[in-house]
């Protein structure tokens, strides 16, 4: 199949033969949709804590971080450009005479006529202002003349702000006294006050494109400084890119390796399951895991925070259990009762589904079992009433073994032709909005190797298009998906304030994003 030149390449992105190869069969056979057996709901995975267990859990996490190495994980990568897609579609249409007409054929909260009469309220005014002002344009004669065309060009397009191209993660989202605070800079924030050590380090690790790392780089530099002086805190931060030995090969509609017009093989990013090679490479115990575009401004922070240590105090406190467990299996502690004691809390705080065979296992045999479901990576996950935002869902799934567990499934795992299926998706109550506290690793202090709690099986196939020829692209289990498939996982409930993701332009315009 492959040609002198084909294993050339493939070897030089860091990937072998036998990965491609299995990518192809992948194509071939195509991948099993996720077997839902029930939304995972209130009481049945999803774990409600009052406000007393709230706050014991955070000065657990407060009280037992001296011992925890915390670390605080961004995927940043994500371009802007779906952000302004709709001012661009108005720069592709408008001219000298229409531009009023197509403000006012829509006036609803995501419109281009919501941007323009409410554009003093976004943070990057003052410098979208100051920018055309350089260029000898007063914003406000272009506003009072109708000149729209050239403030949208001028927030979008290189001649201006640039913002179509550039990371979220490097725009002006938030107003603070008339400078704009970037989510690079509130993502420090927010690290300083959950995720920094007793030694005040607070170390933040952001996953980027390889052409807007210099530009991270130099932002970083220029707000470092400022915000260790404001909030006492010693900031380590990294920076890492997607491997290209995780992107997966493109096929064409016969399956067979999609090659572009030179002869070469053509490879396409492989979603945000590449990520978990990226996490595999931290040496952290504690992981804290949220989007770069979703953070709120400072006056909203609290609660946000409170959360956060809550579910590390559940995170930390269950495992320091299972670690102890760990400990007396590891030094034959095989006594019925102490079996039992550990049966009933693998199952019901670590949501371990016990099959019914355990019972008549050999106490040498639950021993095993239960070691071997004890001894992996922990995931505790925020999840948020479902009030029509969309994310992936909470369900209790059965693989291909049989076994049933913890998952959050997205909506392309599912069989919509399946009515059962259907129905249970429906039946969902809460969504996944990236919120997670992961625990990296085991009871003796080594990292665990991640990439042996992938499920493989879990990744999904998308039809795309190249110079005009449909192609095939192949996805990898995501992050908070498959590529976690085989942790331990607790889902807690957490209030939609602490869910406040940029997805367009016009989100900067809700009430969560603005000064108050």
């Amino acid at each position: 199949m492959f040609t002198k030149e084909d294993i050339q390449q493939i070897e030089a992105r860091g990937a072998s033969i036998a990965q491609v190869e299995k990518q192809i069969a992948n194509f071939k056979k195509g991948f099993p949709y996720a077997n839902l057996v029930k939304p995972a709901t209130k009481n049945d995975g999803i774990l409600l804590l009052s406000e007393d267990q709230i706050n014991r859990l955070v000065s657990y996490f407060d009280d037992h971080k001296a011992h925890l190495n915390l670390l605080k994980f961004v995927p940043a990568s994500g371009a802007a450009s779906r952000m302004f897609k709709n001012l661009f579609t108005f720069l592709e249409e408008a001219d000298q005479e229409n531009q009023q007409l197509l403000l006012d054929k829509d006036k609803g909260f995501n419109s281009i006529f919501n941007v323009i009469s409410t554009l003093n309220k976004f943070a990057f005014y003052p410098a979208l202002k100051s920018k055309m002002a350089e260029d000898g344009i007063d914003i406000d004669k272009c506003l009072s003349n109708g000149d729209f065309y050239q403030i949208i060009n001028y927030i979008v397009n290189p001649a201006g702000l640039n913002y179509g191209n550039l990371p979220k993660g490097l725009l002006d989202f938030h107003s603070y006294n008339g400078y704009g605070r970037k989510p690079l800079e509130e993502h420090l924030v927010e690290a300083a006050q959950y995720a920094s050590d007793n030694t005040g380090i607070a170390r933040v690790h952001f996953t980027v494109s390889p052409e807007h790392m210099e530009k991270f780089r130099e932002t970083l530099n220029l707000v470092k400084a400022k915000y260790e002086t404001e909030y006492k805190v010693k900031y380590e931060v990294e920076f890492s890119i997607q491997k290209p030995s995780t992107d997966t090969i493109a096929v064409d509609e016969q399956n067979e390796p999609f090659r572009e017009q030179d002869g070469t093989l053509l490879f396409r990013p492989g979603g945000h399951g590449a990520l978990i090679e990226n996490l595999n490479d931290l040496d952290t115990d504690i992981v804290f895991i949220k989007n770069i575009d979703n953070i709120v401004p400072d006056r909203l922070k609290p609660e946000t925070t409170l959360y956060k240590k809550a579910l590390a105090g559940l995170l930390t406190s269950l495992r320091r259990q299972a670690f102890e467990y760990i400990n007396v299996l590891q030094n034959g502690g095989l006594e019925p009762d102490t079996l039992e004691d550990i049966r009933v809390f693998a199952e019901s705080d670590l949501n371990i589904n016990i099959p019914n065979e355990f019972n008549g296992s050999s106490d040498t045999e639950k021993a095993e079992f239960l070691l071997k479901h004890l001894n992996r990576p922990f995931r505790v996950c925020g999840m948020v009433k479902n009030e029509g935002e969309p994310g992936g869902g909470p369900f209790w799934v059965k693989n291909s073994k049989g076994e049933i567990s913890l998952q959050i499934v997205e909506g392309s795992q599912i069989d919509m032709d399946n009515k059962k299926q259907v129905d249970i998706l429906q039946a969902a109550t809460h969504f996944n909005p990236v919120d997670l506290v992961c625990g990296l690793k085991d009871y003796q202090g080594n990292p665990f190797n991640l990439h042996q709690f992938i499920d493989p099986e879990t990744g999904f196939i998308s039809v795309k298009s190249k110079s005009g020829r449909n192609l095939k692209a192949q996805e990898l289990p995501g992050l908070w998906n498959g590529a976690m498939a085989n942790w331990i996982t607790i889902f807690v409930e957490v209030p939609i304030i602490t869910f406040n993701p940029v997805k367009t332009v016009n989100d900067l315009l809700r009430d969560q994003h603005q000064p108050g």
